[in-house]
């Protein structure tokens, strides 16, 4: 690594390598898992203890991701003004939502038509910080509250539900309410509703000040061990009484591992309480541990963390790609893997799909195909600081 220029915060990048790890480990198995297109890992009476581990460690990746969005904004307009701040997260977020719909749900699906629009976590990051551009006027302390009240309170609107497709009703999706819906031929699915999100995005900024340059490195650890321990505990006494902090309750089943499941089944679509304190706890515990760790692990995670949107992009297309090559040697319409609205409609992949063991091996060959080509996107990004556009890259 000594040919790289660079003054990032390392643990940071660290960190988001190994949920950019993890992330693609969840999208190969919506691609090659048995029956993926059309069940739910996490389905107590389909699933597996191993199934359901796979879908849930890779719950950390959008939290982390989107938290940590808010915290590098924070970095990056530490040392500029107010406006130059705002100017960035207004393009950037613009320019995510572009990509969000343009460039991600073609490469998700590869269908010219885009019969089938899924507004994804791109997108919920680029309408975050489009908001966070206008909230950083204000003081940190508010910032704080709100997020706080925006984590911890949202799941008081899980009662409100929208219908059809009138303007409130859309709203109230893209606000706080997944939902899916077919216009025409055409599917529309908004799966990241942005209220929790939002709040998260701002916590991330507001924890941005622990890595301001003068801010003591054994005090940062301190709060980030308090805080991270915190959250877990809080979790654990939230899930348990059961009556607020998921939009649905763990039960008692016929054995004590659906049991122990149903307890950690919380609800991702939008973010409960519950799902962002069992995430972002064991998070920021990481950061607390990995901070003077530096070894050959942590060298590898770096360099996916340093360019996520590069390697997101990335990822998809070859995870794709190889899904098609499956087909064609293993049998199969492999035209049935260009995802247009007729393929779900007529769920023609149903009974589609690999063993688990398979989706792990192919994870493991897409990590190892996509290192070289991001470690050199890195090191040209790092010693090419003066070229404002690979900031947007």
């Amino acid at each position: 690594m000594s040919s790289i220029k660079s003054k990032r915060i390392e643990s940071i990048d660290i960190l988001r390598g190994l949920v950019m790890v993890l992330m693609a480990l969840d999208h190969t198995r919506d691609f090659f898992h048995y029956d993926a297109f059309f069940s739910n890992p996490t389905n107590l009476e389909t699933t597996t203890p191993f199934i359901f581990f796979t879908r849930f460690i890779t719950h950390y990746c959008a939290p982390v991701f989107i938290f940590l969005a808010g915290t590098s904004a924070f970095l990056y307009g530490n040392k500029k003004s107010k406006s130059k701040l705002f100017k960035f997260l207004i393009i950037r977020g613009i320019w995510l939502i572009i990509l969000s719909i343009v460039v991600n749900n073609f490469v998700w699906k590869f269908d010219i038509t885009y019969s089938f629009i899924i507004l994804q976590v791109i997108w919920a990051i680029g309408l975050c910080m489009i908001l966070l551009s206008f909230a950083i006027y204000l003081p940190m302390r508010a910032l704080l509250l709100i997020g706080i009240i925006l984590v911890a309170g949202h799941n008081l609107l899980d009662g409100i539900t929208a219908e059809g497709t009138s303007f409130i009703s859309i709203v109230w999706y893209i606000l706080h309410q997944q939902q899916f819906g077919i216009v025409g031929n055409r599917m529309f699915s908004i799966a990241y509703p942005i209220i929790p999100w939002f709040g998260l995005i701002i916590l991330g900024y507001c924890f941005g000040r622990l890595y301001i340059k003068d801010f003591n490195p054994k005090r940062r650890r301190m709060y980030l061990m308090y805080l991270g321990i915190g959250a877990i505990v809080l979790f654990f006494l939230v899930r348990g009484i059961n009556v607020y902090g998921d939009l649905v309750p763990w039960t008692v089943q016929d054995t004590p591992t659906k049991t122990v499941l149903s307890f950690f089944k919380v609800t991702k679509y939008p973010p409960s309480l519950s799902y962002l304190l069992i995430t972002m706890g064991p998070a920021l515990l990481f950061l607390c541990a990995i901070e003077n760790i530096k070894n050959r692990i942590t060298d590898f995670l770096l360099v996916f963390g340093r360019v996520p949107l590069f390697y997101y992009f990335l990822h998809i297309i070859l995870i794709h790609i190889l899904a098609i090559i499956g087909m064609l040697i293993f049998g199969g319409d492999w035209k049935n893997m260009i995802l247009t609205s007729d393929v779900f409609m007529n769920a023609k992949l149903l009974g589609y799909g690999y063993s688990l063991f398979t989706v792990y091996l192919v994870w493991i060959l897409v990590i190892a195909l996509l290192y070289f080509p991001c470690k050199k996107y890195m090191i040209y990004k790092a010693n090419n600081k003066d070229k404002w556009w690979l900031s947007y890259l």
